[in-house]
This record gives C-alpha cells, structure tokens and sequence, in this order.
C-alpha cells in the first residue's frame, strides 16, 4: 500500500493560533496515516511534529544544514542537506501535497515551487497570490485544520 506524504510548511518563528493550527494539522495527517514531511526546525515544522507524534505518526524533516542534530525532538527522520533554503525544493518534490500555515518568504518559496511542479497547495491563513494584479487561485483555502487536512488528502489523491 502506497503511503501518503504531505508536507506542512510554514515559519520557523510562529505563535499562538498558528502553533495549534499547525499542531492539529499534524494530528489530523497522522491519524489518517500520513508521513508527516517538513524542514524539520522549529515554529510550524516543529508543531506539525509534535502533532503527528501525539498520533503516533511518522515525520521527516529536510534539513537546511548538515547536521542531523539540528532537527526538532519530534522529527522521525531527519535528512541533513547542506542546501539552506534550496532545500525547499527538495521538500516540495518529497509531498504529494502541500499545506502552508501563515509563514513568511521561506513558506512562499515552498508554494511557489510547489505549483510550478504542479503540486496541490492548500493554505490557512498563508500568502494571497496575484498576476498582473488579478487575484489568483492556485492555492485552495481552508477555514481550519480539519478542512485542510481533507482537501490535501483529496488533491493528492488525484495528483496520482
């Protein structure tokens, strides 16, 4: 049985709604038997873990450095990659889908990537796009975790 990988990005800094956000995110993806696939530091990727842990999921962190010590306590397997931000690329390509969690220009890279690959991106309270002015739609909101759980889950079932 093919398993499902979902990346959960996000600011490394983050607080408050965004840390329960994140963290019931993760639980959500775990209990649904999603491995759990983040930049394995702290703020969201580190929420997202401790969810994932909390229901016995599983978790991978991409690392920006070169020492695996550098992950979160939460992170299952941690991939040191000594590409710093590069390493987003590396991230996106690891997820059938995404979802972003506020963040900031790091979190935007990763939705960039994400849909130039043709990866679904389904955000919370993240970056509003815009061509030429015109609002775009690339990426699917979501009210809260649970909504943002079933619909990455259903883009990447039909990614596949």
């Amino acid at each position: 049985m093919e398993r499902t990988y979902v990346g959960v990005v996000g600011a490394s800094s983050a607080e408050g709604r965004t840390i329960s956000v994140a963290e019931e995110v993760g639980r959500l993806l775990a209990a649904r038997g999603v491995i759990v696939v983040c930049g394995g530091l702290g703020g969201v990727m580190e929420a997202a873990c401790v969810g994932a842990k909390s229901a016995g999921g599983i978790t991978v962190g991409i690392l920006p450095g070169l020492d695996r010590n550098e992950a979160n306590a939460w992170v299952d397997i941690a991939i040191p990659t000594g590409l710093g931000e590069a390493r987003n690329a590396l991230l996106v390509r690891a997820a059938d889908a995404l979802i972003a969690i506020s963040g900031e220009y790091g979190t935007l890279s990763e939705i960039a990537l994400a849909l130039k690959t043709g990866k679904p991106v389904v955000g919370i309270d993240t970056w509003e796009l815009s061509r030429r002015g015109v609002a775009a739609t690339d990426i699917v909101r979501a009210a809260n975790p649970a909504e943002a759980v079933e619909r990455a889950l259903a883009l990447a079932a039909g990614a596949r």
